[in-house]
């Protein structure tokens, strides 16, 4: 199946235009990133989790007004499908902490039938090792990435894909950082939202990849057209199996974004917003940043001979 057929756009053409776009979404999401920070979950930060059932009736602003002089400290309280998520940055015995939250409920609600159905803790220095972790394994995927394509291709190639992945996980995380508590569900990073990072990460690579290849195969083919005009020609081929391949993984990360409950909707969100600008980076940002620098190096090499 094929869509697109025969397409000419000019992408290249229009890659400045590109970058301003960029460039713009970029600065807004570390803008985001030092004003706003990232909600983070107990699994980077340590505490107490707690998922109680018969407790929605009151409200999630109720219950943490109840709970916070008994705890010591503000709570966070967020509705949870059909219960209530507690979280709690208390040491001490879990059994306690999850004792003091029934019967602050059941004393302060006497309508509620409050039940623990779930509890979850992470200390703080074992949630600085996840943190830590979290972030050596991004920036080694990238280093390995850069690696790989430098074998496969060249170093403008592996610099271009780098630039890409980074553009795309930056602005995922500047968008986590602006919506957090604006949306319905939660945008906490967790260990689940590195795995969805570093899946946008590997997806994005993959369409990168491609063109890649196409751009060589066309390099060697037509010998006597321009660069710029060769890297339009590869995007073109391939963007037909680009909006197949993104277009039919949307529709499945879509749909388990509505039927796959609340704990997979952060996970799905990730994953929507990756693809979509995974797909646009391979397109306008990985290729271009492979221009520019070919176009530097012919530049230089004027130079020298004159």
């Amino acid at each position: 199946m094929r869509i697109f057929e025969n397409a000419n756009y000019p992408f290249v053409q229009n890659r400045k235009k590109a970058y301003v776009f960029s460039g713009v979404l970029m600065l807004l999401s570390l803008v985001s990133l030092v004003t706003r920070g990232l909600e983070l979950g107990i699994d980077f930060k340590g505490g107490m989790e707690f998922i109680v059932s018969g407790a929605t009736e009151p409200g999630a602003t109720a219950i943490r007004e109840a709970l916070t002089p008994v705890l010591g400290a503000e709570p966070e309280v967020k509705t949870y499908g059909e219960d209530i998520l507690i979280r709690v940055a208390a040491e001490g015995d879990i059994n306690e902490v999850q004792q003091q939250i029934v019967e602050t409920i059941r004393q302060r609600f006497p309508e509620t039938q409050p039940e623990v159905v779930q509890t979850n803790i992470v200390g703080p220095r074992f949630a600085e090792d996840l943190k830590r972790g979290a972030i050596y394994s991004i920036l080694g995927s990238l280093l390995v990435i850069f690696v790989y394509i430098l074998i496969r291709f060249e170093w403008r190639f592996s610099l271009g894909a780098v630039v890409a992945l980074f553009h795309d996980v930056l602005i995922t995380l500047g968008l986590f950082s602006f919506l957090h508590g604006w949306l319905p569900f939660s945008l906490e990073i967790d260990q689940t939202i590195i795995a969805a990072f570093l899946t946008i990460v590997g997806y994005s690579l993959n369409d990168t990849v491609i063109i890649f290849d196409r751009i060589r195969e066309y390099t060697n083919l037509f010998k006597t057209k321009p660069f710029e005009e060769v890297v339009n020609l590869s995007v073109n081929a391939t963007l037909s199996r680009t909006i197949i391949t993104s277009g039919t993984t949307l529709l499945v990360v879509v749909i388990l974004f509505i039927f796959g409950g609340e704990v997979l909707r952060g996970f799905s969100f990730a994953l929507i917003v990756g693809i979509g600008i995974g797909t646009y980076s391979s397109i306008f940002v990985a290729s271009p940043v492979v221009i520019e620098l070919r176009a530097r190096a012919s530049a230089r090499r004027l130079a020298t001979a004159r």
